[in-house]
C-alpha cells in the first residue's frame, strides 16, 4: 500500500477537478464518487486532503461509511510527531467522551450571547414603558453576561488548543480581540449601572453614555459568532 505524506495528501482536495481524499486514522480514501463531497467540500464544513478523523464522532455516521469507497494509501507518519501531547488524565477523558473536543465552546457561548443582547432590549423596553421590572432585569442580563462570557472565551481557548494546536488563525485572533473588547465595555456598563442606579431615569447624558455602550454589544456579539461560524462551516471559494 503507498505510503503518502501530508503535503501530499493536501493536493487532493477536489478544488479544479482534482480528485478527493481524506485521511480517517491514518489510511487515506478517495471519496471522488460521492456526491456529499461535490468540489472537495462535506456539508459546508468539512474541506478534502485533511485528517479527519477527530470529526467523526460529531458526524452522524460511523466509519462504516469508508467501506464504500477505495483505500488508496496510508499516512505516513511525521517525523517528530508534532500532534499535541495532552495529558494523560485529559486524554483518557477524551477518548471516554469525544464530544469534549468540540463541544464545550459552542455550548458555553449561547449563554453571554443572549444576555448581553437581551440588556438592550430590555433597555429600551424600559424607556418605551417606565416599567421598573424591564430596567431590574436588564441589570440581570448584565451580570450574567459578565459572568458567562468568562467560561466561553476559556473554552474557546481549550478548543483551539487541542483541536488547532494553537496555531495562529485570523478569525480566531480576531474573535480573542472583539471577546476582550466585549469583557472591557460590559464592565464599564456595569461600572455605571452601580454607579447610578437610576441611569435610565430621567434621561441625560449619562444614560446616553450607557446606551450607547450596551448597543456596542450586538455588533461585537454578532461579529464574534460570525467568525465563530466561518471556523466551523467555513465559505465555499
Amino acid at each position: 500500500m503507498k505510503l503518502w505524506d501530508e503535503k501530499t495528501i493536501a493536493q487532493y482536495d477536489g478544488r479544479e477537478e482534482k480528485p478527493v481524499y481524506i485521511v480517517y486514522q491514518g489510511r487515506i480514501y478517495d471519496v471522488s464518487t460521492s456526491e456529499l463531497w461535490r468540489d472537495g467540500l462535506h456539508m459546508k464544513r468539512h474541506r478534502a486532503g485533511r485528517d479527519l478523523t477527530d470529526f467523526l464522532s460529531a458526524a452522524p455516521h460511523g466509519e462504516e461509511v469508508f467501506s464504500r469507497y477505495p483505500m488508496v494509501g496510508i499516512l505516513k507518519e511525521r517525523e517528530g510527531h508534532d500532534a499535541l501531547p495532552l495529558p494523560a488524565p485529559l486524554s483518557r477523558l477524551l477518548d471516554r467522551f469525544p464530544i469534549l473536543r468540540r463541544h464545550p465552546h459552542p455550548v458555553a457561548v449561547h449563554f453571554p450571547v443572549v444576555f448581553f443582547l437581551s440588556v438592550l432590549v430590555c433597555d429600551v423596553l424600559s424607556l418605551m414603558t417606565g416599567r421598573t421590572v424591564f430596567h431590574d432585569t436588564s441589570l440581570l442580563c448584565l451580570y450574567a453576561g459578565l459572568l458567562t462570557l468568562p467560561g466561553a472565551m476559556m473554552t474557546g481557548f481549550f478548543t483551539w488548543w487541542l483541536n488547532y494546536l494553537a496555531q495562529l488563525m485570523p478569525a480566531v485572533s480576531k474573535k480573542v480581540l472583539l471577546s476582550s473588547l466585549l469583557l472591557v465595555l460590559s464592565t464599564a456598563a456595569l461600572y455605571l449601572r452601580i454607579q447610578v442606579t437610576d441611569i435610565l431615569h430621567p434621561f441625560r447624558l449619562v444614560t446616553m453614555l450607557y446606551l450607547l455602550l450596551v448597543l456596542s454589544f450586538w455588533p461585537l456579539v454578532i461579529t464574534i459568532g460570525y467568525l465563530g461560524g466561518s471556523l466551523v462551516f467555513p465559505h465555499k471559494k
